[in-house]
């Protein structure tokens, strides 16, 4: 092990929290225990009102009749609110606390100061990024099962001009102060607004075309009718004014710089973003030399591979090669997805393998919706439904897609957020709650553990593995490269092209993904070396004990949680002697 990756190691894991939870005695647990659920139950709801959410019996949340509201007074309202809410929470003494409130307290602590720094920073005035936009997530791309459920959709459509116009607002102050995403990644965007502004085919009547046949005929056609009248009189109005706005003011006002430490009260801000994202305690100059570490561990696995297929030459000029092999190319959508899927049933087999509990809810895998997929990363998981993006097939290579569908499918992010859904002793709040460091790393995790469980069939199937995990290993060294050390976009795209086997396409735009998102493309690989290095360490302690069901079981019960916060739990496994989830049987 090289210098370099023994310094990066060492900084990573003096993150870890000191010890486990204490324990309280019993009755001042209660005492304690009953002053937090009251604060968090109460802020779940108060969650669900502010947002317009609403909580299903089966403890799902759906949309409500209206979009939340994003005006300054609005968020200066929140922001008062969960500073009311830390306060109670310094109130409860942290030792009176049960095991599990403990771990409830921290979370919700953790939750709140995210909050409270993203509003100290005033983010609601930059809304959108080269990756997500406020606009892409309103419309609903599958049918619902009620008619009240289509109700609601129709006021939230009615309510998309109020809430487009405050977007647009706090848009406008944040260009004024030079707080605005960076130009080069913007160019184009607008394509993914234009669809919105027109009658014919706008994403909105997606849903009204997907109506139960069992709805009653006159409810059909009501519904239908006011679809069509809801796009017509609020939704293409509101969307060509913010095409009008992002043409011609926006994009022309945004800021040539790239680095946020370059934007007013950037250094503080992207500080607050390496925390907020990673759950760490790191500083940007730690995180720069961690990548480095790396990214030379991960260059010498990948010329074992170029050694076994009898490659001569650099890892660039693979790289290229394999980029230009007509044989890892799909010729259609559906030969793309149908890779993906017979991933996912491989993994299907081996499951029982590496988990004791197994969550029943089962998963889909979609394409990415044709608005977003030109600007969008390569896929993406959640809970019931994982995306393909199928658009460009040429840019999106076969070898990396068993990589790729075991980190957003299973038993990466669908798996992931299945299992923690179904934890019923967790509290709602944390039920709905994401951390990128522990839910990014352990969706990287789950490409690694992709190799025990005989899922990457080709050589080329691993190197695309090792790309993707080089892939975020030169996140760590680009995204503080930009926004700290001042790389500009074309040093950063060498840099990840030469590395990795990632189309030119992916390769810009994850560079402008990078740009336009300070720090969330760092959790990723700080969660997995967490969890891998926690791994090791219970392997090494418990010897023959060690079952890797159990572990996996822990880490993912315990649901999402700044990293600390696994690494105790992972202590307190090591230290009961390796105990998985009581009710589950493990032969």
């Amino acid at each position: 092990m090289t210098p370099l990756r023994l310094a990066a190691l060492a900084l990573l894991a003096a993150c870890a929290l000191p010890s486990v939870p204490v324990h309280a005695s019993p009755a001042h647990a209660s005492s304690a225990d009953d002053r937090l659920r009251a604060l968090y139950e109460g802020y779940w709801q108060w969650q669900l009102k502010d947002l317009h959410e609403i909580e299903t019996a089966r403890g799902e949340v759906q949309p409500g009749n209206a979009l939340r509201a994003v005006t300054p007074q609005a968020q200066e309202r929140r922001l008062a609110h969960y500073r009311a809410l830390l306060e109670k929470l310094d109130a409860i003494d942290r030792a009176a606390l049960s095991s599990d409130e403990q771990i409830n307290a921290a979370v919700l602590r953790a939750d709140l100061e995210e909050r409270i720094g993203d509003a100290r920073q005033r983010e609601w005035e930059m809304p959108f990024d080269s990756d997500s936009s406020f606009w892409t997530y309103l419309d609903s791309r599958r049918g619902f099962e009620t008619v009240e459920e289509y109700d609601r959709y129709l006021s939230r459509m009615r309510d998309v001009p109020r809430f487009i116009d405050e977007n647009i607002a706090n848009a406008r102050v944040g260009l004024k102060r030079g707080f605005s995403v960076p130009r080069v990644t913007l160019e184009g965007r607008d394509a993914s607004i234009v669809p919105y502004t027109r009658s014919a085919g706008n994403p909105f009547a997606l849903a009204f075309e997907q109506i139960p046949a069992r709805f009653p005929e006159a409810e059909r056609h009501r519904l239908q009718r006011e679809g069509q009248a809801a796009i017509a009189q609020a939704v293409v109005p509101a969307y060509t004014r913010l095409l009008r706005f992002f043409r011609e003011e926006y994009l022309p006002g945004t800021r040539k710089t790239l680095a946020a430490e370059a934007v007013p009260g950037g250094k503080e801000w992207y500080a607050q973003n390496i925390r907020q994202y990673t759950t760490l305690d790191l500083t940007a100059e730690q995180i720069h030399l961690i990548g480095l570490g790396e990214v030379a561990r991960i260059e010498s696995e990948m010329r074992k591979i170029m050694a076994e297929v009898g490659f001569e030459g650099t890892i660039a000029e693979f790289n290229a090669k394999l980029k230009r092999d007509p044989q890892f190319i799909a010729k259609t959508p559906d030969e793309l997805m149908g890779v993906s899927a017979y991933v996912a049933k491989r993994v299907d087999g081996r499951l029982e393998d590496m988990f004791g509990f197994l969550p029943r809810k089962p998963f889909t895998i979609r394409p990415v919706p044709e608005a977003l997929a030109p600007f969008y990363t390569a896929g993406r998981g959640g809970e019931g439904a994982c995306q393909m993006n199928t658009h460009d097939l040429p840019s999106r290579p076969l070898y990396n897609i068993p990589a790729l569908t075991l980190h957003e499918c299973t038993p990466g992010h669908s798996f992931q957020f299945s299992f923690q859904s179904e934890l019923a002793q967790a509290p709602a709040f944390r039920r709905n709650i994401y951390f990128s460091g522990m839910g990014e790393g352990w969706g990287l995790y789950t490409e690694f553990l992709g190799e025990e469980m005989g899922i990457y069939r080709t050589p080329y199937e691993r190197f695309g593995r090792l790309s993707y995990e080089m892939w975020r290993a030169v996140r760590l060294v680009i995204d503080t490269g930009i926004h700290h050390y001042g790389w500009d976009r074309e040093k950063a795209v060498r840099y990840l092209a030469d590395r990795t086997a990632l189309s030119d396409h992916e390769v810009r735009t994850e560079v402008d993904r990078y740009i336009s998102w300070p720090g969330q493309a760092l959790a990723y690989k700080l969660g997995e070396m967490t969890i891998r290095r926690m791994r090791t360490k219970a392997q090494d302690a418990l010897g023959e004990r060690f079952d890797i069901r159990k572990f996996h079981d822990v880490v993912l019960a315990l649901g999402s949680v700044p990293l600390p916060l696994l690494e105790a739990r992972i202590d307190a496994f090591i230290a009961d002697g390796g105990q998985g989830l009581a009710g589950v049987v493990y032969d």
